[in-house]
């Protein structure tokens, strides 16, 4: 196959009209102006520091390990700057997904790259989404510089690459032709534009942590509430335009992104560990492995489902939304 695959529609397979009208997508354009962070709330976000209330900066809850005894009985400075770290890395995570997988897919929607995004409803609120995730990286940029001055961070670990992108690249890395690595992004864009309103949430509305930090979760949550519906309905108009091939690929590599982008990502975790300087990463991070459920950060992927639903492909994604750890 060549590289311009992706536009061979007249090839596509028949299936099933999935109509799309634009009243959903001329709804989410026309409120932009009133709802997109980088329009109504930059000065809210630019003008909030950490306070001195001694909040931490990531949710203990959320650290896997955090009723493993060799983790209890570190110093309490050491478990302060795990939670420190836990918090430059879910903003790095948050930065990879966004500028290495979303960016670059949204880009390839704009360029016309994926056939059924000819409409200009469809156009403008791709472009606005752009725009949205350009600055959500940004907003958690300047959040984790805050961070490191705040909290007289002089080094750290690597955290720039998360078990979302690196699953992916190694995917890509495993496929010859364009179109194939094409699909891979649009995969991982789409389970993780529709889904990542549940991670933004873990911080959003938690009161134990700093409040800055719950807010950059919190605005960008609120970008996200729309895109989750512009992919949505974006992807019923690609959809019926893609050739067997593609949709193969598509539903076949679904799970493979759900996994990648609920994971747990403890190589970042053993970093961490090994970083702070507390003893025996490799045996806490394998004692918490064991602990059922462990391997997810969330398990909740029903607006995937929804969309996989939509598309008359439940029967074929592999793939047990109902039922998880």
């Amino acid at each position: 196959m060549t590289d311009d695959h992706l536009q061979a529609s007249h090839s596509a397979e028949p299936i099933a009209e999935l109509h799309v009208g634009p009243s959903t997508l001329k709804r989410l354009v026309a409120a932009w102006p009133r709802r997109a962070t980088v329009r109504t709330d930059m000065a809210d976000f630019l003008g909030d520091e950490l306070d001195g209330s001694g909040k931490t900066d990531y949710p203990v809850k959320l650290v896997p390990f955090a009723d493993h005894p060799r983790f209890l009985d570190a110093p309490e400075e050491s478990r302060e700057l795990v939670s420190t770290l836990a918090w430059q890395a879910y903003n790095a995570r948050v930065i990879a997904a966004e500028e290495y997988v979303a960016n670059p897919t949204f880009e390839m929607l704009t360029h016309g790259v994926f056939p059924g995004v000819e409409r200009y409803e469809a156009k403008e609120a791709v472009q606005q989404a752009h725009i949205d995730e350009v600055w959500h990286t940004y907003m958690h940029m300047t959040a984790m510089q805050r961070t490191r001055e705040v909290r007289h961070l002089i080094a750290e670990p690597d955290y720039s690459h998360p078990i979302t992108n690196t699953r992916l690249f190694r995917l890509t890395a495993e496929r010859s032709e364009k179109w194939e690595r094409d699909i891979l992004f649009l995969v991982w864009t789409v389970v993780g534009e529709l889904h990542i309103n549940n991670f933004l949430e873990l911080l959003a509305h938690d009161r134990t942590i700093q409040p800055m930090h719950s807010l950059v979760a919190r605005l960008h949550a609120r970008d996200e509430a729309a895109h989750g519906p512009i992919v949505a309905e974006v992807m019923k108009d690609i959809f019926v335009h893609l050739n067997k091939e593609q949709r193969e690929l598509f539903i076949r590599t679904i799970p493979d992104a759900i996994v990648a982008l609920g994971a747990q990502d403890y190589d970042i975790w053993a970093d961490i560990i090994d970083f702070v300087g507390i003893g025996g990463a490799a045996d806490i991070i394998a004692d918490t492995r064991r602990l059922p459920g462990t391997d997810m950060m969330f398990t909740d992927f029903s607006t995937v489902a929804r969309l996989v639903r939509d598309l008359e492909i439940e029967d074929r994604v592999e793939y047990d939304f109902a039922h998880r750890d």
